[in-house]
């Protein structure tokens, strides 16, 4: 099966109409409402698995790689850490194994045969979209489940940024643009392949990191208020 899930690029023109109705996804979404609807951190996450999947970004995504960043962000810094609240671990856990794991995951699926190929066939497009939330949601819930020390807890979640900054780096200036599922796209949109590859990597570097840097200072408070409870 070859086409891109979210249907085809759209122009600039349609984009406003571009909605994923598919009955399978909404039903899915629905049902995990239903599930999470007594947590709020949970239906949050549900909402933003809706703009992932359901609003127009998911056929900007099948045009630019900058789009596809910003899905990607959604699901992996946003929706994961959202959903590990409302869904946390049964025992306490390793961070490192999870770091690892998702590291991983999120690097080999921006290697171009394996990028090009989720884009271009429908089952490899949700084994890359449920590997990158599942294996996030493992870090997050490994990171926000307040067993290990909040040093540690800050450090990976600072090092989470740090590799997709990297990433992102490697993006921004790569010499050519890398992913043939957007060799033309972008430039119905006022850009060349070549620069809507160095915006997506500009994203993964700086606005990115605004989830993270959120949860950091939750993290800080959370370490911060059981200090103040051990002293009292």
């Amino acid at each position: 099966m070859h086409a891109t899930y979210c249907g085809p690029a759209p122009l600039p023109g349609e984009l406003a109409t571009s909605w994923n109705l598919d009955p399978i996804l909404l039903a899915a979404l629905f049902a995990l409402g239903v599930g999470l609807r007594r947590d709020r951190a949970g239906l949050a996450g549900v909402a933003v698995l809706a703009i992932a999947f359901v609003s127009p970004l998911c056929a900007l995504s099948a045009a630019l790689f900058s789009a596809r960043v910003v899905h990607h962000v959604l699901l992996i810094a946003v929706a994961a850490p959202l959903l590990a609240l409302a869904v946390p671990a049964p025992r306490p856990g390793g961070i490192v194994i999870p770091f690892v794991v998702s590291t991983a995951v999120l690097w080999i699926w921006h290697i171009p045969a394996a990028y090009d190929a989720a884009l271009t066939n429908i089952p490899v497009y949700w084994v890359m979209q449920i590997s990158l939330l599942g294996s996030a949601m493992l870090f997050w819930r490994a990171v926000l489940a307040g067993d290990g020390a909040p040093v540690d807890r800050l450090g990976f979640v600072i090092a989470a940024f740090a590799q997709m900054g990297l990433l992102g780096a490697l993006l921004t200036f790569a010499p050519t643009s890398l992913y043939a599922a957007h060799r033309f796209a972008p430039l119905a949109w006022g850009m060349t392949p070549l620069e809507d590859q160095a915006l997506g990597g500009l994203i993964m570097w700086a606005p990115a990191g605004i989830p993270y840097a959120i949860a950091t200072i939750w993290i800080a408070r959370q370490g911060w208020s059981r200090l103040k409870a051990t002293r009292a």
